[in-house]
């Protein structure tokens, strides 16, 4: 349905620039992918912002969710990776051609079963659209996108909405003009710096969570009772027997 559409067709060259470092750079496998419209683009100091997370930066301006729609697998799949991370944010702008909040949640379910098929257990994390001066006329739509898009990830394992619009709102509900540059669409330094420790921190949430280890779980002999005695070591989170009375025999736990 869109790999026919001009708009789409027109971001070939950027996605073949990708696939062109996908050939010549080394990634990490535990490197986090950053992708989607201009203000992943140009953010200069995501690698920065993001430390000690190593980042692979995907983001071309303009980007819609019809691209990705058709580019996702290009841009995705080339990379082992501990987490993906999108910014989409030219769905809506306030232009006749506008997508409905619903058709934008079509696209971002589209996208993920996309990114799935190559990273089915990562985190997938999607930034919801900033509040701007420039698109102003059109956050009613964008903010209805965003919590359709907030209730999908609910709904699905290992899918995370970061939600920003609080941050960039003003006491009067209006979006803070200072916190971008003149075109009042993209960040400014300062922007960036809060961007990033709202979307870093709920990065951590999620990959401490993941990197937690569960209790341990032992077996022995039911007759070992130097192996029982081991059970008690300081380490140990959790035991799992069907033999208590015995155990708590030979361990001495009253």
């Amino acid at each position: 349905m869109y790999q026919e559409l001009p708009e789409v067709k027109a971001w070939e060259n950027e996605i073949a620039k990708f696939e062109f470092l996908d050939k010549t750079e080394q990634y990490s496998s535990d490197a986090i992918i950053f992708a989607g419209s201009s203000s992943i683009r140009l953010w200069t100091d995501l690698a920065e912002d993001m430390e000690p997370f190593e980042i692979i930066q995907r983001g071309y301006g303009g980007a819609r969710l019809s691209d990705f729609a058709v580019y996702a697998d290009r841009i995705f799949s080339p990379h082992p990776c501990s987490a993906v991370v999108l910014f989409i944010a030219n769905d809506i702008t306030g232009d006749e051609k506008d997508k409905s909040p619903e058709e934008v949640k079509r696209l971002f379910l589209n996208v993920l079963k996309t990114i799935r098929r190559s990273h089915p257990h990562v985190p997938v994390f999607w930034i919801g659209i900033t509040p701007t001066s420039s698109r102003w006329n059109a956050w009613p739509e964008i903010s209805k996108a965003n919590d359709l898009i907030s209730e999908a990830c609910q709904n699905r394992n290992n899918t995370y909405f970061i939600r920003t619009d609080y941050a960039f709102l003003n006491g009067n509900g209006k979006p803070r003009d200072e916190l971008f540059v003149a075109d009042k669409l993209h960040l400014n330094r300062e922007g960036y710096k809060l961007w990033a420790q709202i979307i870093k921190q709920e990065i951590e949430k999620v990959m401490d969570k993941a990197k937690s280890p569960g209790p341990e779980v032992y077996s022995w002999p039911i007759d070992d009772q130097d192996e029982a005695k081991r059970l008690i070591a300081p380490d140990v989170k959790g035991i799992a027997t069907y033999l208590s009375g015995w155990l708590n025999e030979q361990v001495g736990l009253h």
